[in-house]
């Protein structure tokens, strides 16, 4: 009996940590694609929003959503479960501000299959793009991190000179939040797609508004009020009261904290 007992001990130790290093992908990158009758859609209730195309260094076609007006430019990386396309309805909330809104390798028109590697190589490229568009300014470019995005946010920042960073329910580093949830597993040595903001952040010296939702049960608190904490750049940290991670938009501080932010650095 007890060698039948170590036998299942020992298949449970090696097979679960097994499983969950080859199925980490599908737990991190929730990937949605764009259906033709959204895009449909789109063009029609949003006539003025453009769709880009770039091709990545490795040839896979990346695509995003333009939205442009006057003011600074806004490159928004979205969450691990987001289609980037709802955020034109939020474009009324941010006036005077352009929007490049990206879809990740596999989400929406994009190609391609997601990774940290590959999302931070990506968005170095839509910078760099940004930088060649009419009327914009290359010291006026923004990046805005929602969750998972926080960390290609903060990656992009450590690589090209952004304006400025608004970080909504940001995190430490991915393998942190990891440990919360799997801490029954070696999650440092499992965890290919680290997003370890929290590394450089002493490092950056841009402006930090940093959006943290209260009752967050996702990403707890701690994780983004740590991020804040170690920013080596001017900050600013906005506590949304009774908000959980997906109900940060609808908080009264949230889009007048992000106008005030953007006001505040461009004029």
């Amino acid at each position: 009996m007890f060698a039948a007992l170590l036998k299942i001990a020992a298949s449970v130790a090696i097979g679960l940590p097994l499983v969950v290093y080859l199925a980490q992908d599908a737990l991190i990158f929730y990937r949605q694609p764009l259906s033709e009758t959204r895009r449909a859609e789109v063009a029609r209730r949003f006539p003025l929003a453009q769709e880009v195309f770039i091709q990545a260094t490795d040839g896979t076609r990346l695509h995003a959503w333009y939205f442009k007006a006057a003011g600074p430019l806004a490159l928004y990386f979205g969450g691990n479960a987001e289609e980037v396309s709802w955020m034109l309805e939020e474009t009324a909330n941010a006036p005077r501000v352009s929007w490049l809104l990206v879809d990740y390798r596999g989400y929406g028109l994009s190609e391609g299959a997601p990774g940290e590697t590959a999302l931070v190589s990506d968005a170095l490229q839509w910078f760099d793009h940004a930088t060649t568009l009419p009327g914009v300014d290359p010291k006026r470019i923004f990046a805005f991190g929602r969750s998972l995005g926080s960390g290609v946010a903060v990656a992009l920042a450590a690589q090209r000179p952004l304006a400025g960073l608004i970080l909504a329910t940001p995190y430490d580093s991915l393998a942190a939040v990891a440990k919360r949830y799997y801490w029954y597993l070696p999650v440092d040595l499992l965890l290919k797609h680290r997003f370890d903001s929290i590394a450089l952040a002493p490092a950056l010296r841009q402006p930090l508004l940093c959006l943290i939702a209260e009752r967050d049960e996702v990403i707890p608190p701690a994780h983004g009020e740590r991020l804040f904490a170690a920013w080596g750049g001017t900050k600013r940290k906005v506590v949304l009261q009774e908000a959980g991670h997906n109900s940060t938009d609808a908080h009264p501080m949230f889009w007048p904290s992000i106008r005030e932010f953007l006001a505040q650095k461009v004029n």
